[in-house]
This record gives structure tokens, C-alpha cells and sequence, in this order.
């Protein structure tokens, strides 16, 4: 961020503090109890280089990023083996951490498959989240078969280059409702091959019942973990889902966090900003993303510290 803007961002984040937006400091630090690094998925931050994007992770209180390297992204796939380490260098030299990439892989032969994850593997980067496989809803047996052969690929070349899988459950593609995937995934090298749940994503295809049968599907793999929120909305187009800020839909946090608690679980969490954020420039809606995942933040540590209690 250039000055003005971070003393902007400062600003805002001084004033979130005082009305009650951000948690306080003996209840922040009461989340040591996970110790988990919590991490910003970089999508919302697309115009960022890597030392103002960590800088500015690090300032509202994120270890780690979650780093795209898809189409679009921070990293552009056909570029990663030379962008992708000195980008990784810059983070770390500001003191956040990337354990994590996002991908749109979903075949080793792809011709930027093995390039990203040599190059992840080699710079200490130990997962990543592949593409989607969507339903053609024509033969659901055969693309789950079909699937399942192009996850395997992925899958050893990942384990070629040190670098393990965590499949993510997203709503209206392959795997959403997370049994569909459960017998593929497990039939996997589990040092290899997870899951990186999503519960918001889980209580859209299962409700209540749903995203917690299959967090207990999940859990003996569970690799890293998505962390967003949601609501269903009736408008004219009918019943929607219509994304929120972190504690403000219908996902049971309370719950959730408790389950991974129970489980043990200690991996890295992404947080995602999938609802609106205004902004008249580009800036200004940096800014507010900023104070959003501020805010989402706070939220995530305050009820990771109630289920986990303090180290």
C-alpha cells in the first residue's frame, strides 16, 4: 500500500476497533490456542505485489496468505516456475507464511501442472487446492469416474513434487455434497490426497445434517479448511444464495469451530470475502476490503479462541 492509503486503512481500522468491530486485544490473543496459520485468500487482493500484499495481511493480524496461482491470479500459471519463487521470497521476508496455493488444475497433463508444483514443491509450499470438475449431469457414474482418474493423476504428480492435495467441496460442481468424492479421495495416498472443507459450501448442499455428517466424513483427512458465510435469499429470480460477512448467515460457527476442536485439527484456514465490498475506485474498495477482512478476522479468532481456548 502506498502511505496514503496505509494511513487511511489505519484510519479505519483505529475507528473499527473503537466501535466494536474488531475483536480486543486479550480476546485475539486468547486464539493461540489454534495454532493453525490463519490465512487471507489473495483473490481479494488482486492488485497487490507480493511485499504490499503481505504488509498488508500482517498489519490487520493474518500469518499467511493463500496464494493464487490460476488464471487471473497473483501468479499466472504458465509463469510459475519463474514468478512464483520470488514472489514467495517477498511474502516470507515480511514474516507471513504461505502454506497454501489455489489452482484451477485438474489434470496432470495439463502443460503448467508440473511446473506449478515442482516449483511449490521446491520453495516449501506443502498444499495446494486443485480446480473444479463440473457435472454434465448426463452419465454422473462415468464423470465421477472419469473424475476420479484425472484426481489420481494429480494426485502423484503432487506427490512427485512434495506437494499434497486438499480437495475443495464447492457447491454445484463435482464433490459439493462431499460423498460423491469421499470413496475417490480415499482411495488415495492419505499423505497425499485430503480434503479442504468448506462448510459454507456443505450447509448449501446438506443443510444442518449435511455439512456436519460431512465434516465427520472428512475429518480424518482434513487438510485445510475454507472459512465464508452465507444466507438464502428469495427475489425475483426465486431462492438464492447470497454471500456475507463471517458470522452474519446461516452457517453454525459455534459448531463448526467446536467439531474442529474435538478433531484436533490445526491446519490452515483461508479466510474468503465472497460478498460485496463497496468501493467508488479501485482504492477506496481496497481499503474496504482491507477493513472487511479486519472485521472477518476478528470474527474467525474470537470464535476459534471459544472453541479451542487459549495455549
Amino acid at each position: 500500500m502506498d502511505a496514503v492509503t496505509r494511513r487511511r486503512f489505519l484510519a479505519a481500522a483505529t475507528g473499527a476497533v473503537a466501535g466494536g468491530l474488531l475483536a480486543g486485544g486479550d480476546e485475539v490473543a486468547a486464539s493461540a490456542g489454534f495454532r493453525g496459520p490463519l490465512c487471507l485468500f489473495s483473490k481479494h487482493l488482486p492488485s497487490l505485489e507480493a511485499q504490499s500484499l503481505a504488509r498488508a495481511v500482517k498489519l490487520i493480524g493474518f500469518a499467511g496468505i493463500d496464494l493464487t496461482v490460476r488464471p487471473g491470479g497473483h501468479v499466472a500459471p504458465e509463469r510459475a516456475a519463474e514468478d512464483l519463487p520470488p514472489f514467495l521470497k517477498a511474502v516470507r521476508d515480511e514474516g507471513v507464511t504461505v502454506p497454501m496455493i489455489t489452482t484451477a488444475l485438474v489434470s496432470a497433463s495439463e502443460p503448467t501442472a508440473r511446473p506449478i508444483l515442482e516449483t511449490a514443491g521446491a520453495h516449501g509450499v506443502a498444499l495446494f487446492k486443485p480446480g473444479y470438475y463440473r457435472y454434465a449431469f448426463a452419465d454422473v457414474r462415468k464423470e465421477l469416474a472419469d473424475m476420479a482418474i484425472a484426481l489420481r493423476g494429480l494426485v502423484e504428480l503432487g506427490a512427485q513434487c512434495g506437494v499434497a492435495l486438499g480437495f475443495h467441496n464447492h457447491a454445484g460442481y463435482i464433490g459439493g455434497g462431499v460423498w460423491d468424492v469421499v470413496p475417490i479421495v480415499d482411495a488415495l495416498p492419505p499423505r497425499w490426497a485430503g480434503y479442504y472443507f468448506d462448510v459454507r459450501h456443505a450447509v448449501v448442499e446438506g443443510g444442518d445434517g449435511g455439512w456436519r455428517s460431512a465434516l465427520s466424513a472428512v475429518a480424518p483427512r482434513l487438510k485445510m479448511i475454507a472459512v465464508k458465510d452465507f444466507f438464502w435469499e428469495k427475489g425475483p429470480k426465486g431462492w438464492q444464495q447470497r454471500s456475507c460477512p463471517l458470522g452474519e448467515g446461516m452457517v453454525d460457527w459455534k459448531a463448526f469451530y467446536a467439531a474442529l476442536a474435538h478433531g484436533g485439527f490445526n491446519g490452515p484456514v483461508s479466510l474468503h470475502l465472497e460478498y460485496e465490498i463497496p468501493g467508488a475506485t479501485a482504492a477506496a474498495k481496497q481499503e474496504a476490503t482491507l477493513a472487511a477482512a479486519a472485521r472477518d478476522l476478528a470474527v474467525l479468532k474470537t470464535g476459534l479462541a471459544e472453541a479451542y481456548g487459549a495455549s
